[in-house]
């Protein structure tokens, strides 16, 4: 097998430009099947980071309209306290404007707890978090999004600046207390004005400003080791058997929702990778051709070797290890590039590197799988040549 293998380097170089351009066409083929499937996991793994840092990843449960039963702390000790929750966090929300050093804008207010950071994955990188004596003294404190403070102040810390949040018709000062690194900051910069600003104040202050004692919904973050299929019917049968009501709880699990996103981003990676395959399928032609041509060139040398012993099988090893070679040689050459490619662009973008490993090993593998069975007809006419007739070809 040696010696095949060292025979079919040698064929390789004997005509350098035509193995370089064959090389070349399967490099771009299996260069654009690593370059799609790195983007489909580099993708779906920065989506996901986002969705999870905007709280998606959680379960949120609220009342149905109809059924008019007010949630309340009782509600969020009990679902603290239900087997596979991590953390519970009572979420008020109120649809206003914000105003900060004259600029009025659309703003969403939140009314969060101490827990907040732990559900939404807020990062202060100025100042502090909503914190217990906050919420016990219903303070008037506000933390905010970094992309509100660089568009008011262009800077991001603004920590003890007033802003004024429009709350129940009439607005009201609040202090910044802290300003945090979100993925909502993320999609503000991308999407503009279709998200609003975001301000968290404790949930206790959002009460009293606004005269209510309810809570508008409860979000809760699962145990990453619990079974999370059923974990939406536990929370609706422990508060309707509390609120002594039925189908008056809804719970949106966010937690199925991203699962199907992912699959869908899955099927949509490998479907597009499929189809970046096929020019390996084109480029198999191109091998077939680039060695029946050698076979033709080569007749005189295979009547030769023939004639000193040579079998079939010999022969046809040769021609069909030689074409295995220049697939895998692009094969390597396809990926090294791909992978730079990637490599280089998560680099440029401050994105974590991901590369689906199997798939790679898989494309390697297929193209040359591919180079075997397109060369097997040239290596097959070459073993199949007399030596009589190839020692008279011309």
């Amino acid at each position: 097998m040696l010696d095949y293998i060292k025979t079919g380097f040698v064929n390789i170089f004997r005509n350098r430009l035509r193995s370089f351009l064959t090389i070349s066409g399967i490099s771009i083929g299996v260069l654009a099947v690593v370059i799609i499937s790195s983007i489909g996991e580099i993708g779906t793994a920065t989506i996901n980071m986002e969705l999870d840092n905007m709280g998606i990843g959680s379960v949120m449960v609220r009342t149905e309209e109809k059924a008019n039963i007010p949630l309340d702390m009782q509600d969020v000790e009990l679902l603290r306290n239900l087997g596979g929750v991590q953390f519970a966090m009572p979420l008020m929300s109120e649809w206003t404007y914000s105003e900060l050093l004259g600029n009025e804008t659309q703003c969403m207010a939140w009314g969060v707890d101490n827990n907040a950071n732990k559900i939404i994955s807020l990062e202060a990188i100025h100042g502090r978090l909503v914190n217990l004596e906050d919420m016990y003294l219903n303070k008037k404190v506000c933390v905010v999004d970094e992309a509100v403070a660089i568009k008011a102040y262009k800077r991001s810390n603004i920590v003890g600046k007033t802003i004024r949040l429009a709350i129940n018709g009439t607005y009201e000062d609040f202090t910044v207390i802290g300003v945090v690194n979100s993925g909502v900051s993320v999609l503000q910069n991308m999407l503009g004005d279709f998200i609003p600003n975001f301000a968290y104040i404790p949930y206790t202050t959002l009460q009293e400003i606004s005269g209510r004692t309810n809570i508008d919904q409860i979000v809760i973050k699962v145990q990453d080791t619990s079974d999370n299929s059923n974990i939406s019917d536990q929370i609706i049968q422990m508060l309707d058997e509390k609120n002594g009501t039925t189908n008056g709880i809804l719970v949106n699990n966010l937690l199925k929702q991203k699962s199907q996103l992912n699959t869908i981003l899955r099927i949509v990676t490998i479907a597009l990778s499929l189809i970046a395959g096929i020019s390996l399928v084109v480029s198999g032609l191109s091998i077939m051709t680039v060695m029946l041509v050698s076979v033709n060139e080569r007749t005189r040398e295979i009547g030769i070797k023939k004639s000193i012993g040579a079998t079939n099988k010999a022969i046809l090893m040769e021609f069909v290890i030689e074409s295995a070679l220049i697939t895998m040689l692009g094969s390597l050459f396809g990926i090294a590039v791909g992978l730079m490619l990637s490599v280089t662009g998560c680099i440029i973008l401050g994105i974590t590197v991901l590369v689906n490993i199997k798939l790679v090993i898989m494309t390697m593998l297929l193209s040359i799988l591919i180079g075997l069975l397109f060369g097997v007809y040239p290596a097959y006419k070459a073993a199949t040549l007399k030596p009589v007739d190839a020692l008279r070809y011309e």
